[in-house]
C-alpha cells in the first residue's frame, strides 16, 4: 500500500476511497491497507448476485464500537448488509466480509396467464371465497394438511377440510386454521360413499372444491369420487387418488363436469390415458392438450416445465426447474393453492396456471438457501403467501 500511494498518490487514493476514509486514514499505509483488503472482501462476497459496487462506493469506516462498519454508497444493494472485520500481522493486512441479502430472489418471467386475484382493501373472509378439501385417509394425514393449509395460504377465506371420523383428532390437532370436520367412515380412517350427502352438502356453501390428496385405494372411496364428479356444482381441483380413481375407470372422464383442474404427474398422465410415462412425456404440450380437449377439462402436466391446457387449445409452459420440488407433498401444496385461487374467483385456466407459477416460484426461493434437495413440502406453505406479495407489487 505504502507502494502505491507513493507510485500514484492522490490519483489512486481518490479512486479508492471515500473522502471520510481518507480523512480518517490520514495517509497510514496500515488503516488504509486494511480498507483495501477488507472492500476486496465485500467484492467477493457480491460474487453471483448481479450486485456490483466499486471500492470508492464501499466505505468502512469505525463504528461507535470501533469494530468496522460497511456503507454501500448509491445503486442498489437489494437490501444486502455485510460485516467486515480486519486484522493486522506482520505487515499484511487480513480481512473478512459476511453479506446477508434480505431481498427475496428476482422472480422468473411469468406466463402471459399469471394473475393475482384481487384483494380489495374492505374485504372479509367472505369476500375470498370458501373451500372445502376432501382428502385424507389412516396413513396419509399429511397429503391433507398440506393441501388444506396450501388453499389457506394462497389467499382464501375460509377452508373446511373433510376427513374421515378416525383420522378426525388427528387433523384437529394439526390444523389450526383449518376447519376439520369429520364424516362417517366406511372403514378406519376412510371416507366412503355412505357420506355423499353429507359431503355434498358442504360443497353447496363453498366456492371451490379439492378433491383427492391422500384419500387412499379404498373401493368405497373411489365409489364416492365417481357420483361426486357429476354432481359438485363448483369449480373443483381432482388429484392424486381423485386421479388414480378415475384411471381405474377412464368412462368416468366423460362425465366430469365443468370448472374441473385435473393435476397428474406424468405417471398418473400415463394411466389416465393408457399411454407409458415415455410416451407422455415425449411431448409433453401435446398430451396435455390432448388430454384437456377430450375431458373438457383443464389439465396442468407436473413437472419440470409444467404444462397447463385448457379445452380450446390455450396452453401454458411453466419456464421452472426446481429440482428441489421432487419430494413427497409438494403436489399435495400445489393441489391447494389451486383451489384457494379458484375460490377466489379465479377462472380455471388461470387459476392453474398461476397456481404452477407461485408453488414453482416459493420452490425456487426455497432452494436458494437450502440447495436442490432436502425440501420439504411443508417450507412451500410460508413462502406461497411472500410470492403472492411480490407479485402484486411488480415482483416480475
Amino acid at each position: 500500500m505504502a507502494r502505491a500511494v507513493g507510485r500514484s498518490g492522490e490519483r489512486f487514493l481518490r479512486k479508492s476511497f471515500t473522502p471520510a476514509e481518507l480523512a480518517y486514514c490520514a495517509g497510514s499505509p496500515e488503516r488504509l491497507a486494511g480498507r483495501w483488503a477488507a472492500k476486496e472482501a465485500v467484492i467477493k462476497c457480491f460474487d453471483g448476485t448481479g450486485i456490483c459496487f466499486p471500492r470508492r462506493r464501499i466505505e468502512i469506516l469505525p463504528a461507535n464500537t470501533g469494530a468496522p462498519r460497511v456503507r454501500l454508497i448509491g445503486g442498489d444493494a437489494r437490501g444486502a448488509t455485510v460485516q467486515v472485520s480486519i486484522t493486522h500481522q506482520a505487515q499484511v493486512a487480513i480481512a473478512t466480509a459476511r453479506l446477508e441479502m434480505t431481498e427475496r430472489p428476482r422472480l422468473a418471467e411469468a406466463p402471459e396467464a399469471v394473475a393475482m386475484p384481487p384483494r380489495p382493501k374492505d374485504g372479509h373472509k367472505g369476500t375470498f371465497g370458501t373451500v372445502v378439501v376432501l382428502a385424507g385417509s389412516l396413513g396419509l394425514t399429511g397429503a391433507a394438511y398440506l393441501a388444506a393449509t396450501a388453499a389457506a395460504r394462497s389467499g382464501a377465506g375460509l377452508v373446511r377440510l373433510l376427513v374421515a371420523d378416525g383420522i378426525y383428532p388427528i387433523l384437529a390437532a394439526k390444523c389450526t386454521e383449518v376447519m376439520a370436520t369429520p364424516v362417517p367412515e366406511v372403514a378406519p380412517g376412510h371416507i366412503g360413499h355412505a357420506a355423499e350427502d353429507i359431503v355434498l352438502r358442504h360443497l353447496e356453501g363453498a366456492s371451490a372444491a379439492v378433491i383427492g390428496p391422500g384419500l387412499g385405494p379404498d373401493r368405497s372411496t373411489w365409489r364416492l369420487i365417481y357420483d361426486l364428479l357429476g354432481r359438485v356444482r363448483v369449480p373443483a381441483v381432482l388429484d392424486a387418488d381423485a386421479l388414480n380413481a378415475l384411471a381405474a375407470n377412464r368412462r368416468a372422464l366423460k362425465k366430469l363436469g365443468k370448472g374441473r383442474v385435473l393435476t397428474p404427474h406424468p405417471g398418473e398422465m400415463g394411466r389416465l390415458l393408457n399411454k407409458s410415462t415415455a410416451e407422455v412425456n415425449k411431448d409433453r404440450p401435446k398430451a396435455a392438450a390432448q388430454a384437456a380437449e377430450e375431458w373438457g377439462a383443464v389439465v396442468v402436466l407436473k413437472g419440470a416445465h409444467t404444462v397447463v391446457a385448457a379445452p380450446g387449445g390455450r396452453v401454458s409452459v411453466d419456464p421452472h426447474e426446481v429440482p428441489a420440488l421432487a419430494s413427497g407433498g409438494t403436489g399435495d401444496v400445489l393441489a391447494g393453492v389451486i383451489g384457494g385461487l379458484l375460490a377466489q374467483g379465479c377462472e380455471p385456466f388461470t387459476a392453474a396456471v398461476t397456481g404452477v407459477y407461485v408453488h414453482a416460484s416459493a420452490g425456487r426461493a426455497v432452494s436458494e438457501h437450502l440447495g436442490d434437495s432436502g425440501l420439504l413440502a411443508s417450507d412451500l406453505l410460508l413462502e406461497i403467501p411472500l410470492v403472492m406479495d411480490q407479485l402484486r407489487r411488480g415482483g416480475l
